[in-house]
């Protein structure tokens, strides 16, 4: 543990808990795409199956359940208890044609073929693209609530701080993963025209808006 990869789990923590504050007062999920979050979940179901045959520490065991939990209620409260303020019609990213061929890159490019190895592959591929249904929506509806910008900044943000991460730790502890630092990057850098318009805009007290 280090202190970027801390910072980065706290900033992960934090989008999460905006995200579930933000429809839990509002008492709805008006645009947020249900379509990111159904993927997000999809990473961690298939990214902490470990959870019930590797023991690492407590802090890592609590962060896996977190995740997990928090991510099926995201997708319980938009597609149940909030459904009709759900904007399905903005809401319209083909998700197969990210989880197909992630499929098959993490069936074909892994650090070994087996079942859990794999999973593990395919999460960290579908983490790198799993907003973009979010990003679409945002593109297509032309502007973001603060609070839902809030949310993505801290959900940028922790990818970037988890390079931040990987370079020390390839300095300090030779430590390199090619497949989670390649998709890391891919991540930080589908987020990069959105840091740009959350820094010139939410931070001086504007709506994110895009251009016309």
């Amino acid at each position: 543990m280090n202190i970027f990869r801390l910072v980065g789990d706290m900033s992960h923590l934090l989008a999460i808990v905006l995200l579930l504050l933000k429809m839990w007062k509002t008492r709805s999920c008006a645009g947020i795409s249900g379509k990111s979050q159904i993927l997000f979940a999809l990473v961690f179901l298939t990214r902490y199956l470990d959870l019930f045959t590797t023991f690492i520490s407590p802090y890592n065991t609590i962060m896996k359940i977190f995740f997990i939990t928090a991510s099926l209620a995201t997708v319980y409260l938009m597609y149940f208890k909030f459904k009709a303020t759900y904007d399905s019609n903005h809401d319209t990213f083909r998700v197969e044609f990210l989880v197909v061929p992630v499929g098959g890159l993490a069936f074909l490019v892994n650090h070994e073929f087996s079942p859990m190895e794999i999973l593990w592959t395919f999460s960290i591929y579908l983490e790198s693209v799993a907003i973009l249904p979010q990003l679409f929506m945002v593109s297509k509806t032309g502007e973001a609530e603060t609070i839902t910008s809030h949310y993505l900044f801290a959900l940028g943000s922790y990818r970037a701080l988890y390079i931040l991460n990987w370079i020390y730790r390839y300095y300090f502890e030779g430590f390199f993963d090619l497949i989670a630092v390649v998709a890391g990057c891919v991540q930080t850098i589908l987020y990069c025209d959105f840091f740009y318009l959350y820094i010139t805009k939410v931070l001086k007290g504007k709506k994110l808006s895009l251009p016309a």
